[in-house]
């Protein structure tokens, strides 16, 4: 929850709009800010701010925020993003694992009733949300009927994956996830079969959602600058497409276990998978009632195709577990 301050020591709320100058995140702000308190930006945090402030309003209209959303941030930075979100959306729930961040970022958005601030990790392990936060999710979309959630922030690169690709698997399903990542990262997501980015990561987003890339960054517009490029992307949930996935957590772990070796064949990615279960003369009539060719390689096969295959080892193979 926010930290309390004195009456006297609190920051005026800002008005509707561009936060004022003093409270901008700009490169002089910040390095202003964190001379006064005595710290750098943590390396081990991922902490690279965005400090372009029409990139910041790119990111919240790309969001497209309305009263009926719920919005996750993970990395909650100095705030400036999060006052933002805070002026469109029903509620946003924040959160930021470093203690310095976290009471800057008190000082901006204390008189802002619908942020809550959650100083801790935002997952559990690489593969799962911490409850905590699962929990004040919660909490906060039922607070009004027909709410939905959102995740809208500028992501450190060293979670922007685990962050964005098991936030499909919770029980709270995102809406619309808006956010900076890395470039590279950004390619893959958007990725076509055959393409030399395409993979796991791709099928898994694209087998539940419309992702695109709003907009690639160049180092300069962030503090202290990445030695990489960005980019904003946008990935719209299409539940039509992701109520066809029989099975999202077997889709999730057969694809990523065929994908380790993505250039190999096929059929050498799926004895590996399914070694223990299947002898290779089993795998071969599976891939024979798909109709592959000996030669198939697995970056060769659109999602469609995925899911028809990952169906028929499911059927075959029903004990089988990464």
């Amino acid at each position: 929850m926010p930290l309390r301050m004195p009456q006297d020591k609190r920051p005026q709320k800002p008005s509707p709009g561009l936060l004022p100058n003093a409270l901008r995140q700009t490169k002089t702000f910040l390095m202003q800010r964190f001379r006064e308190i005595g710290i750098q930006p943590a390396t081990r945090h991922g902490q690279n701010f965005l400090i372009d402030l029409n990139l910041q309003q790119v990111i919240v209209d790309a969001a497209d925020l309305t009263q009926d959303d719920v919005v996750l941030e993970v990395g909650t930075g100095t705030g400036a993003l999060t006052s933002l979100m805070a002026q469109k959306a029903g509620a946003v729930v924040t959160v930021e694992i470093d203690g310095h961040l976290f009471e800057l970022a008190s000082e901006l958005l204390f008189d802002y009733d619908n942020v809550t601030m959650l100083k801790q990790d935002a997952l559990k392990n690489k593969n799962n949300f911490h409850p905590h936060v699962l929990e004040t999710l919660g909490e906060k979309l039922a607070e009004a009927p027909g709410r939905r959630l959102k995740l809208v922030a500028n992501l450190p690169y060293n979670i922007a994956t685990p962050i964005l690709s098991n936030l499909l698997s919770c029980q709270y399903t995102p809406h619309t996830m808006v956010a900076t990542i890395q470039k590279e990262l950004g390619d893959r997501i958007v990725a076509s079969p055959r393409s030399k980015d395409y993979g796991a990561l791709s099928a898994w987003m694209q087998c539940q959602a419309d992702p695109e890339i709003v907009r690639v960054m160049a180092p300069s517009v962030f503090w202290p600058p990445p030695k990489v490029h960005s980019a904003i992307v946008r990935i719209v949930v299409n539940e039509e497409r992701r109520a066809a996935v029989p099975d999202l957590r077997f889709f999730h772990q057969f694809v990523k276990t065929i994908f380790i070796h993505r250039r190999k064949f096929l059929r050498a990615n799926v004895v590996a998978a399914l070694k223990g279960y299947q002898s290779k003369e089993e795998v071969d009539e599976i891939l024979a009632e798909m109709d592959f060719a000996p030669d198939a390689r697995t970056e060769q096969l659109d999602v469609p195709t995925l899911l028809r295959l990952t169906e028929l080892v499911r059927a075959r193979v029903p004990g089988w577990e990464l």
